[in-house]
């Protein structure tokens, strides 16, 4: 698997960190488990998006753009690092916001990852809900091509066969770290939502026959639409990979029990996760993903689907900056 030829601009902090969460551990009475920080990737506050988006953005250069565009919900993890790309790299940026909650208390429209985007000096329009927002997104492209712009569009999540791309990485990387420290891995755990990051993940993991489950705590579509997007998107990942066919439909796992009321929407056992890693790690999860998927974890340990003996890694896919969008949500 040699990514060094696919262009890419060094945007994050890598190797993120690789940790026992010893506390957790003990607290939970079960497997051993263990954390991936790609909260620490360091762009904006950090966060997954930051391995596609070296290689989105290096695309974007590659093609002459002079604007990126995407799209997200209103506290979009994604378009917050979006936004901080492009400033570093001197770039335009667009975002089309879409109101996928209805919350309209004025810590979840302007606070968190909206802030950041103003702060990042990105553009934005928002939109209702229920669109096809990629088409949309390609809309507002167009019309900045007609003033005179070479506009580069990201679709949301940065999920597609180049930026799942910084995930295959991330395999790789992992894979490198638990060899060096002699720490054979039973399963990996992460958030699952526009299913780039398991998309990645997954290729990764087949390309080095690890030998490794995945499993995906989906954070708004249905098991089956969630797997089958997160399937689709892998198998072209292969492809541009030159690995095509190493994926399977059955490789692709996502429990979606612990989406709660819906999408940006936190239950309480992801108020309760993210209450349990900040207390016994002082680990901040966020309340859209990684909150859902710690979640997802705890409950599963509790279960005892995952056993004492074996070492789980759950990859923290960022976002905290979020909680400060979600206040009434802790008020109550």
């Amino acid at each position: 698997m040699h990514l060094a030829r696919f262009p890419r601009v060094r945007l994050g902090h890598m190797n993120t960190p690789l940790e026992l969460l010893p506390r957790l551990t003990e607290a939970l009475d079960g497997p051993e488990i263990w954390i991936k920080r790609d909260d620490c990737t360091g762009l904006s506050t950090g966060g997954n998006k930051t391995r596609k988006l070296e290689f989105l953005m290096a695309d974007a250069l590659a093609k002459n753009a002079d604007i990126v565009l995407t799209q997200g919900a209103t506290q979009s993890n994604h378009a917050r690092q979006t936004a901080a790309a492009a400033a570093k790299l001197g770039l335009k940026c667009h975002i089309l916001l879409e109101d996928r909650t209805g919350m309209t208390d004025i810590s979840y429209k302007e606070n968190g990852n909206v802030l950041l985007n103003n702060l990042h000096g990105a553009s934005m329009e928002h939109r209702g809900p229920g669109l096809d927002m990629n088409a949309e997104m390609e809309d507002a492209a167009e019309n900045f091509r007609k003033e005179g712009l070479n506009a580069y569009t990201i679709p949301g999540g940065g999920s597609n066969s180049i930026g799942a791309l910084g995930y295959a990485n991330c395999a790789q990387e992992l894979i490198v770290q638990s060899t060096e420290m002699g720490h054979a891995i039973d399963h990996i755990v992460h958030a699952t939502g526009s299913a780039g990051t398991q998309a990645g993940l997954i290729v990764g993991l087949k390309a080095l026959n690890a030998q490794i489950p995945l499993l995906g705590i989906g954070v708004r579509a249905q098991k089956e639409k969630q797997e089958e997007n997160v399937y689709n998107v892998a198998v072209e990942t292969a492809k541009k990979l030159g690995c095509d066919g190493i994926v399977n439909r059955q490789d692709v796992v996502a429990n979606c029990d612990y989406v709660g009321p819906g999408y940006g929407f936190p239950a309480q056992s992801t108020l309760e996760a993210i209450d349990i890693f900040a207390r016994l790690e002082g680990i901040l999860l966020d309340p859209v993903y990684s909150g859902k998927g710690g979640a997802g974890l705890i409950d599963l340990i509790r279960k005892k689907h995952f056993k004492r003996g074996q070492r789980i890694v759950f990859v923290h896919t960022g976002g905290a900056i979020a909680l400060a969008g979600y206040l009434n949500s802790f008020r109550s």
